[in-house]
């Protein structure tokens, strides 16, 4: 098996790191929904020790990201468990929860089992952070993003980059309060929830 590799996952993965550094600060064990190739578990496991790192997706992916982890092992990094957003999620106990690059692939109703699950999944105070891109008002942030929405719809009907307003009032009904929206590379945000 080759092992996946994403281009966009080697350019973003620093800039991500520099705002998770300071928003899992406090966080013991992170949960990441849809730990892709595995590049982004890798280095930032490597670089946030004072963590335990869970990596989750479909079966189909978990050879991918088992090689990242064999290349790049971590004493704090764990193998891929099956989380599939159609179903509950597994039983671990998370201070913290990580996903990039996904409420836009998947269809609006998985959109809310994911605020479901992480609002019921995340113990008090702790922290969610969602990276990807987002319209406001209504409106993309830039042409190359909405060049990329008509390419997801395209491949999907149901996918689409997400109204932050949407997604806010989401959270707000799982008992997440956004507190930071963070600028990143690619016309991106990192949004940062806590659990009130």
């Amino acid at each position: 098996m080759t092992k996946p590799f994403s281009q966009a996952c080697e350019n973003n993965k620093q800039p991500i790191l520099n705002v998770l550094a300071s928003a899992f600060a406090n966080t013991k064990q992170v949960l990441e929904v849809g730990s892709g190739t595995g590049q982004h578990a890798v280095h930032f496991a490597k670089h946030l020790p004072h963590l335990q790192w869970q990596t989750s997706e479909l079966p189909v992916n978990h050879g991918g990201i088992n090689q990242w982890i064999d290349e790049q092992p971590s004493a704090n990094l764990k193998r891929p468990i099956e989380l599939d957003l159609t179903n509950p999620w597994p039983t671990i106990p998370s201070d913290g929860i990580f996903t990039a690059n996904t409420l836009h692939i998947i269809s609006w109703p998985l959109v809310i089992n994911f605020f479901t699950h992480a609002g019921a999944h995340l113990s008090k105070q702790g922290t969610l952070c969602i990276y990807g891109p987002f319209n406001y008002n209504g409106q993309f942030t830039s042409q190359s993003n909405a060049d990329f929405n008509l390419w997801l719809k395209g491949r999907d009907a149901n996918s689409g980059i997400r109204d932050i307003e949407a997604i806010k009032q989401l959270a707000k009904e799982n008992g997440l309060t956004l507190q930071s929206d963070n600028e990143m590379p690619a016309n991106n945000r990192l949004l940062a929830f806590v659990k009130t």
